[in-house]
């Protein structure tokens, strides 16, 4: 394990006040010598966290022959019927995390819900194997985003999982950086990690 990673969680923990809630720690990396205007440089990905997120992300499956077991389905019926009220569609997006569509029904999802799962980065992946493993390993994922500046900030975990849990969730976040961003470690500037309601604390690397 990274030492220097295990240290800044301590760290973070230190300095963020007990609160009333559960303190997510967020992982803030600051990206150089990396050219936003290059639109392939622009990207939205899915990483699964070893450790998960402290809380399950929320998984929202569109099927018409899959019957949910732990997770929530919505069919092309319930789309329908969706496409009738915008602000329960606004809802639905922005409560959930990850949605997984069969791909007959995504042209339907992109009718009814293109325009707010795309601001968000939140367009359906396809469903393709078993549903119960694909969502299983959502509900440990987050979500990784360049869009609009040189930044990316997601989620490690949460302040009731152990230090050794966060650091190695982080770990693996900046693994899958260094192998998807076009001139690797290269383009990992600043990092900082922080909780909710604490103070950023620099992550050494």
């Amino acid at each position: 394990m990274n030492e220097k990673i295990l240290k800044a969680v301590k760290e973070s923990r230190e300095k963020s006040k007990k609160r009333n809630f559960s303190q997510t720690f967020d992982l803030v990396v600051s990206l150089k010598e990396f050219d936003l205007k290059k639109q392939e440089n622009k990207f939205t990905d899915d990483v699964i966290l070893p450790h998960g997120r402290g809380d399950e992300a929320r998984v929202l499956v569109f099927s018409d022959n899959i019957k949910g077991d732990g997770f929530d389905v919505m069919t092309n019926s319930d789309l329908q019927n969706l496409s009738k009220n915008k602000r329960e569609s606004k809802t639905l997006v922005k409560q959930t995390d990850f949605f997984l569509a069969e791909p007959k029904l995504m042209p339907v999802v992109g009718k009814i819900l293109g325009a707010y799962v795309g601001p968000r980065g939140k367009i359906p992946k396809i469903l393709a194997g078993d549903a119960n493993t694909l969502v299983k390993n959502y509900k440990k994922s987050v979500r990784v985003r360049v869009k609009d500046s040189p930044v990316i900030q997601c989620l490690v975990g949460s302040e009731k999982m152990k230090d050794e849990e966060v650091a190695e969730n982080i770990e693996a976040v900046m693994k899958f950086l260094e192998t998807k961003l076009p001139k690797g470690k290269i383009n990992i500037g600043k990092t900082h990690l922080k909780l909710t309601m604490g103070q950023p604390v620099r992550v050494e690397m």
